[in-house]
């Protein structure tokens, strides 16, 4: 049983090689934004209870999200093992998880900031299908329109230069201590993440002896 945490600044590519590596190694990718977007869709308690705190221009609370996590976690679906995405952010939470929960590794993709900021001010999301793009990497053939259904391609409503400083700051002051943590521990493994997406994952699946089978 394979358990990892992959952690980064948003706009390193996360997401995209926890879903490789759970459909490469048949672990389950659990992704805390996404059982958060689910509960704000839903309008349940803890929805309401995330908007708050995003409306607020705070991260979600430290009892909110390891409650999320634990629940998730005690579903114990993942057979073979798990990768979490979007956990932890705080020291609190790597504390939290270290005290119950033994982990393989931590794979922290490391990007500067200048990068960060040019990947992010360049994502746009289709008007009509939602389909993602980057101007950076994924551009569509017809400028400012979607190649599948022709809308109009438009930039996400917080991807702007004043939130991104924001989440920028919360990453460097509260995130980046959680990752000391687990250097401590000795369970830290750091990635480029700057190159391509293929080159990044062979350089996590070559770090944590995966690359093999």
């Amino acid at each position: 049983m394979r358990k990892y945490v992959i952690m980064g600044v948003q706009g390193s590519g996360k997401g995209t090689q926890a879903r490789r590596l759970a459909a490469d190694f048949e672990l389950e990718h659990i992704e805390v934004g996404d059982i958060f977007r689910w509960n704000v869709q839903h309008h349940t308690k803890l929805g309401a209870r995330v908007r708050r705190d995003i409306g607020a221009g705070e991260l979600v609370g430290d009892d909110v999200v390891e409650q999320v996590v634990r629940d998730r976690l005690e579903a114990h679906d993942w057979n073979y093992g798990f990768v979490i995405d979007g956990f932890p952010r705080t020291v609190r939470q790597a504390e939290f998880f270290l005290e119950r929960y033994d982990i393989d590794a931590v794979i922290h993709l490391v990007m500067p900031d200048a990068e960060v900021e040019a990947r992010i001010m360049a994502r746009r999301v289709c008007s009509e299908c939602g389909l993602d793009y980057n101007l950076m990497s994924h551009r569509p053939d017809v400028d400012g329109r979607c190649d599948v259904c022709g809308g109009q391609l438009v930039a996400r409503n917080d991807d702007t230069p004043d939130a991104l400083a924001q989440r920028l700051r919360d990453y460097h002051e509260r995130t980046e201590p959680a990752l000391e943590l687990f250097a401590a521990k000795e369970q830290l493994v750091e990635i480029d993440a700057t190159r391509s997406k293929d080159d990044v994952y062979d350089a996590i699946t070559s770090q944590l002896g995966l690359a093999n089978g």
